[in-house]
C-alpha cells in the first residue's frame, strides 16, 4: 500500500512539472535564447528579466502616453509594436537606447529605421512609467546581412592605406585618422562611462590595470576613485587637457586613483615589484608593466598615438623608442617591449567593441592597431 502511494505522489508531482513547463511564460528565456518573444508577451511580463523581444519600430517615445513619429529629438529611445502601423500607445513597448548603440538605432540619427523590425535583448522592465525594456545588450536589424569584412574594419575606411607598407603606409593611416572630432577634458568622464562600460553591468566601467569593475559615478581623486588615466602620460609631450591628445580617448581609460598615481608618467617596460591594488601590475624607478590581459591594449593605444600625432596640426610628433628615461619629452617607451605585448596579448572583443563606440559616437575615428594588427609590424 505504501508503495502504491508513493507511486501516485511521484506520477502526480511529474504531471505538475509537465505543466509548470509547458505554462512557463517565454519571457524568462535567457539573452541568448534563439527565439525572440512578442512585444505583447514583453508589456504582459515586466518582472525584471532578461529577454529578446522582436517587434516593429513605430517611433519615438517622450512620454508615458507621447510618442512621435517625426523630428525625433534625440537618439535616446525608441517604440516597438507588434505591427509597423500601430498607433495605440498601449501596445507599444518602450525601449531605452544604451550610450553604445544609439548611433545606430537612434531615430534622430537614422530616422529611416522606424516601420524596420528589429530584436532587442535586455530587461524587461518600466520606462517613462510604461511598460519598457531598459539596458539593452544587443540590438539587431531582423534579416541584416552580416558584415563581410574583417570584425570593426567599416568597409573602405582604410582604402589608401591598402598595399601599402612601411613609411608609405604609416603616412596613409595618419591621413586616414588624423581629422576626428575632439573632445573637451570634461566631455571626457561621459565618454569613458560608455566606451569602457562593464559588459556585465552597465552602471559601472572597467579599469584599465586593475580590472575592477566600479560605479560610474565613483569618478573623481579621492581614494578608492576612478579618474582618467593618460597612457601615453600628459608630461611626454605637454599634451595639457585642452581639445587634442590630452583628451583623446583612444588612449584615455579609467584608472583607480591610487594605481594611476602609481604609475604616474613612467615609460611601460616589464619587471619591477607588485603594485598594491593591482594585481599581476609591476614597477621600478622608470617603467610600469600592466597585467598580462591589457598589454597588447596598451601597446596599441601608443602605436596608435604615434600614428595620430605627427607633429603637423601644433602638437608635438609623438613617438616611442627604446628609452624608459623619457621625461618630458615627446617619447614613450620601450619600444621593443610594446610590440611583443602586441604580439602575445592579440586583441579583444573589448578593443573592438571600444574601437566601435569612439568611431561612430565621439571622435569618427579608429586604431588602425585594433583593426589591422598586422601593420604594426610593418610599420615597426
Amino acid at each position: 500500500m505504501t508503495s502504491t502511494l508513493g507511486t501516485r505522489r511521484i506520477t502526480v508531482l511529474f504531471v505538475a512539472f509537465l505543466v509548470a513547463v509547458t505554462l512557463a511564460p517565454p519571457a524568462t528565456q535567457s539573452a541568448g535564447a534563439a527565439t525572440p518573444i512578442t512585444v505583447g508577451q514583453a508589456i504582459a511580463t515586466q518582472n525584471g528579466s532578461t529577454a529578446t523581444v522582436r517587434g516593429y519600430v513605430v517611433g519615438q517615445p517622450t512620454a508615458t502616453n507621447t510618442v512621435v513619429t517625426s523630428n525625433y529629438p534625440n537618439d535616446y529611445a525608441l517604440a516597438l509594436a507588434a505591427s509597423a502601423s500601430e498607433t495605440s500607445t498601449s501596445r507599444m513597448l518602450y525601449v531605452q537606447i544604451p550610450d553604445q548603440f544609439r548611433a545606430s538605432f537612434g531615430l534622430r540619427t537614422n530616422p529611416s529605421l522606424r516601420g524596420k523590425q528589429i530584436d532587442v535583448t535586455g530587461q524587461l522592465t518600466a520606462y517613462f512609467s510604461h511598460a519598457g525594456l531598459k539596458n539593452g545588450t544587443a540590438f539587431t536589424v531582423v534579416g541584416s546581412t552580416p558584415p563581410t569584412d574583417p570584425p570593426g574594419d567599416p568597409g573602405d575606411y582604410y582604402a589608401d592605406a591598402e598595399g601599402k607598407t612601411g613609411p608609405a603606409l604609416r603616412a596613409a593611416l595618419h591621413e586616414i585618422i588624423d581629422d576626428h572630432t575632439r573632445l573637451s577634458y570634461d566631455q571626457v568622464w561621459n565618454a569613458l562611462k560608455a566606451t569602457d562600460q562593464d559588459p556585465a553591468n552597465s552602471n559601472n566601467v572597467i579599469e584599465l590595470y586593475t580590472g575592477r569593475s566600479i560605479s560610474k559615478s565613483s569618478n573623481g581623486g579621492g581614494s578608492g576613485q576612478w579618474n582618467r588615466e593618460h597612457v601615453w602620460a600628459q608630461s611626454h609631450g605637454d599634451l595639457g587637457t585642452s581639445a587634442g591628445p590630452g583628451t583623446d580617448i583612444h588612449h584615455l581609460r579609467p584608472e583607480d586613483v591610487g594605481v594611476n598615481s602609481v604609475r604616474g608618467n613612467k615609460d611601460f617596460d616589464n619587471g619591477g615589484s607588485p603594485v598594491s591594488g593591482c594585481t599581476d601590475c609591476f614597477t621600478d624607478g622608470d617603467s610600469f608593466e600592466p597585467r598580462d590581459a591589457v598589454k597588447g591594449d596598451v601597446a596599441r593605444m601608443i602605436l596608435y598615438m604615434s600614428i595620430r600625432y605627427e607633429g603637423d596640426d601644433s602638437w608635438p610628433d609623438l613617438e616611442p623608442n627604446q628609452s624608459t628615461s623619457n621625461g618630458s619629452a615627446p617619447y614613450m617607451g620601450k619600444l621593443s617591449t610594446l610590440l611583443a605585448w602586441h604580439a602575445a596579448d592579440p586583441v579583444s572583443a573589448t578593443e573592438q567593441r571600444r574601437n566601435e563606440i569612439i568611431f561612430t559616437t565621439y571622435q569618427h575615428n579608429r586604431n588602425p592597431f585594433i583593426d589591422h594588427p598586422e601593420w604594426a609590424e610593418s610599420i615597426w
